[in-house]
Parts: structure tokens; sequence; C-alpha cells
């Protein structure tokens, strides 16, 4: 019923101006957990950070208003919501009059959560007021500069390993902000490419920098989607680094009006400090 091959994506679909829940198409995030062998408990907390650029409704004298939305859909929801059924969704709110902003927010509060299975936090921003500055200043050590040589373009974690002095020196531990913007996927179903900046903070053993680039182009050719993508980054390197905490953040550049920016962590609690990039 949820699958996406029967989701709009990659099909012909009518732009609709009208108010109509009914567009937003969730697909289970269960079947790629699956895959990395997640079944029960989540090794992860974490949230996916949408950005709504293309957002508009009429007031109450029938004048058009735009915002700037920010959705926080919590990483243990059941669903995630099919980007083009997501923007056809917010399109149908061309033509909807409500009387306030707190009005649109409940709306869309409702409807997000009802789909994704779990509650969906809602902020809206005029655009005058909204995210004009981007974020542009970057902690941490950017990997973009070191010389390797790549020859595979799917996800291969035995790529990753941590330095051979660390190995030596267990209990040698490093506190570290890593960070590229040479991340590339594919959209599973149209093959579009899906660009990313992506962040990795850890405290443990240190992870072998060139190992570690390698892997993230190692994605280049991949198909899946932005969410399952970090779970899987994430997982890969708990799995093969040990480290005692990590954070995996990618900042996906728009497409049809959203960006979607998965944050997966070890600590509970815990949220991405990097806001919008120049890319988005």
């Amino acid at each position: 019923m949820h699958s996406v091959i029967s989701s709009p994506l990659g099909q012909n679909t009518p732009y609709v101006s009208s108010y109509d829940p009914g567009l937003l198409f969730p697909i289970s995030r269960q079947g790629s957990r699956a895959l990395l062998g997640i079944t029960t408990d989540l090794p992860f907390y974490g949230c996916d950070i949408w950005t709504g650029y293309e957002l508009s409704w009429l007031n109450s004298s029938g004048k058009p208003q735009v915002a700037v939305a920010e959705f926080i859909f919590h990483c243990d929801s059941n669903f995630i919501v099919e980007s083009k059924s997501f923007k056809l969704y917010l399109n149908s709110l061309n033509q909807t009059t409500f009387n306030s902003y707190g009005d649109v927010a409940a709306c869309l509060t409702t409807d997000l959560s009802l789909i994704a299975g779990a509650m969906v936090k809602v902020n809206l921003q005029p655009l005058q007021e909204s995210l004009l500055l981007a974020n542009r200043i970057v902690e941490g050590v950017c990997l973009d500069e070191l010389n390797v040589v790549v020859n595979t373009y799917h996800p291969d974690p035995t790529l990753l390993s941590v330095d051979a002095i660390a190995t030596d020196n267990s209990d040698m531990q490093v506190v570290e902000k890593l960070y590229s913007h040479l991340l590339k996927s594919n959209c599973p179903v149209t093959g579009q490419p899906d660009w990313a900046s992506i962040f990795i903070d850890y405290q443990g053993q240190k992870i072998n920098h060139e190992n570690l680039l390698r892997y993230i182009i190692s994605f280049r050719e991949h198909q899946d989607f932005h969410e399952h993508c970090v779970e899987r980054i994430f997982v890969d390197i708990l799995n093969r680094c040990k480290p005692d905490s990590l954070s995996v953040y990618a900042r996906y550049t728009r497409r049809g009006g959203l960006d979607i920016n998965p944050f997966r962590t070890t600590e509970e609690g815990a949220e991405p400090s990097v806001g919008r990039l120049l890319r988005q």
C-alpha cells in the first residue's frame, strides 16, 4: 500500500491548488532499516529537518501570504513522507484561505503528524523574517582536499577504519568534527542526483580520514532516500569504527522547493549545530 512504486514520484501528476491532505504519501522506514539489521530498538536518536521554500496561502481578504517553513520529523516515526507528494500537498494550500499563521501551522502539524505516525513540529516564518542569511561558518576539518584514489561508487563499509596508531593505543581518544561536500546519492525511483554536505562528529579512536572520504564518495551511484542514506552511514561508522559517541548530519540541496536534512546521533537530546548552507 505504501510502496514507493505506487507513489507520485516519477509519474505525471496534476498540481492541485485547493487543500487536499490526501496527496501526502507515506513510505515505511522499516524496509530500509531491516537491511541494516535494525528490527527493534533504534541504535540512534535524531530527526529529519525539512525546509519548505514554496509555501503560500490566502488570508481572509484573499491576499496571498508566503512563508518559509521548517518541518521536524522525529526518527522514531513509522513513516517518512515521499517528497513529491509533500510538494503537491503544500501546493494544495495555494488557493486555500486561513485566518492566521497559527491556523496554517496547526493544519500542517495535524496532517503531517497523521501521515508520519508521530508528532511533527512545524515552524513558520514570514519571508522577510526567514532564513535570509545562510549559516556558512562550519567548524571542523574538511576532508575534500585529501589526495585519495577512488575506485568504488557503491556503499562499502569495509572502507572505514580507525588509524593504525589508534589500534595500537586503544585507550587513545579523540574528539573530531569532520565534514565533506562530496556526498552524492540518487533518487531510488527517478535516478536523479541528490547532492549534500555531510557532517560527522564523534569521540573515540581516531577514524582514518582518507578512508572515511572514500566511503562517503562510495555513495555516488547508490540509490536510496536521504534519510536511509544517513542511517546507513551512521550504522556503518558505528559498527566499523566503534566510537563512544557519534552524530551524522547531512544537509541536502533542495528539490521542488524542499530540502531534507537528516540527523542521527548516539546522544539523546542532541541537536545539529549547522544551519542552512550556500547550496540550499
